[in-house]
């Protein structure tokens, strides 16, 4: 197993944590790169459900060192949380690694989301955030005023720094958001010094730990979070989140370079879904939408929000293949589109009375495109089946058709939920 780069190459919600877990078996290092706990990763074991939002889902495999890297911002309070709750289930969280250059969420960046979201609500132009503060750190770190893991561990230079942040954020809270709600420095302080304390054995300098299991020929998977139509570049900006969950954004986020990455695999599903707001060309409003999102349990990790839900979208795999550089596709979930007798697959955009076979960057262009779709024949139930040869014509002729239409070989097919429902073509 070379090393590897998982990303999401839809709107997020593909899937992506089924398949690192399947591909953490044989790894020794797992690294989470980018986001923080507003994003989600569900896997299922034995019948049980595993939900991640910071802590790698290698984790469930016991002896796999866990990298939490310098491109994610942490809320003490929601690792540790996630850690206790592991800890519940007997799971060794010995083996979590958590990055010393990795930025801190405070308890003023989720006032600060939620004042923002709430605001912009009253006007409808609200970006569908989970308040979990995660767009307010990053924030900070570009506004090179954020808090870092390392910082804790210097007391002065910690102290200073949240209470000069604190009158910043509690004047911007009080005149710019017109909240009451203001922060006591001492109290956070206080509270981050506790945090620190159960924080400190798993603190290291990752940077190093993921590339000396690189020189060591160690196989290492790269965990990326969300999906490539919500990295704050070439995503559905401003709809997309603050951070980039493409294969470039894994290098940055673990500290090492383009030149170590062997092979990156895409996930998508065999249809698409998005949650918040913004242009959606393939988007299901009928019964159809609607068995997809049940059929599929199609509500956020995070959020339990329901998840708009449409035929898959060529043009968005497309671009997935080229701006991350896709060597392989994880295809997942076509077994939710069961006994649907058409099944259609949109292979263009119709703008302004022309098609185009690209995605704009626009969202206003965006907005006015419809869908161009081919058409093709179900399938039934094909959840009991373990092997390509095993699969209707119907379901190989879908994925050839995918495959020649994204410009990128499928290598799994995802049949269910189940660590054993993963077909693996050769």
């Amino acid at each position: 197993m070379p090393t590897k780069v998982i990303i999401g190459a839809q709107w997020g919600d593909e899937g992506k944590a089924k398949i690192i877990d399947i591909l953490s078996e044989k790894a020794d290092v797992v690294v989470r790169c980018q986001g923080g706990n507003n994003a989600g990763h569900t896997v299922t074991v034995n019948e049980e459900v595993y939900k991640f939002h910071l802590i790698p889902s290698g984790i469930l495999y016991p002896g796999k060192t866990c990298v939490v890297g310098n491109g994610v911002v942490i809320d003490p309070e929601g690792i540790l949380g996630e850690i206790d709750h592991l800890v519940g289930k007997g799971i060794d969280v010995s083996t979590i690694k958590i990055s010393s250059r990795a930025h801190l969420v405070m308890p003023y960046h989720k006032a600060l989301d939620k004042a923002k979201e709430t605001l912009s609500a009253k006007e409808g132009k609200d970006i569908g955030t989970t308040m979990k503060g995660i767009g307010p750190c990053y924030m900070d770190k570009a506004e090179r005023t954020g808090i870092r893991v390392c910082d804790l561990y210097h007391d002065e230079v910690f102290k200073e720094k949240v209470r000069t942040n604190v009158k910043i954020k509690n004047a911007m809270l009080k005149h710019v958001y017109h909240q009451e709600v203001q922060f006591d420095a001492e109290v956070i302080i206080a509270d981050y010094m506790r945090y620190r304390e159960r924080l400190r054995t798993y603190i290291d300098d990752t940077t190093v730990i993921v590339y000396e299991a690189i020189k060591e020929g160690k196989d290492v998977l790269f965990e990326g979070a969300q999906g490539t139509l919500l990295d704050l570049d070439i995503g559905t900006y401003p709809y997309v989140t603050s951070s980039h969950p493409v294969t470039g954004g894994a290098c940055i986020g673990a500290g090492i370079g383009p030149t170590m990455i062997d092979e990156c695999i895409g996930v998508m599903k065999g249809y698409i879904t998005r949650v918040g707001k913004g242009p959606f060309p393939t988007e299901l409003e009928d019964e159809i939408g609607e068995r997809i999102r049940e059929e599929g349990h199609e509500y956020g990790t995070t959020t339990g929000r329901p998840r708009r839900c449409g035929w898959f979208d060529a043009i968005i795999g497309e671009f997935a293949v080229r701006t991350s550089g896709l060597t392989q596709i994880a295809l997942n979930k076509i077994d939710v589109l069961k006994d649907i007798e058409k099944i259609k697959i949109c292979v263009g955009y119709e703008l302004n009375g022309k098609v185009i076979k690209y995605f704009p960057a626009s969202l206003e262009d965006l907005e006015l495109c419809k869908p161009v779709y081919e058409e093709m024949e179900g399938w039934g139930d094909i959840s009991h089946i373990r092997t390509y040869e095993a699969l209707p014509d119907s379901v190989k002729k879908y994925l050839a058709r995918i495959e020649e239409l994204c410009g990128c070989k499928i290598t799994m097919v995802g049949v269910g939920p189940n660590r054993d429902q993963n077909i693996v073509i050769k």
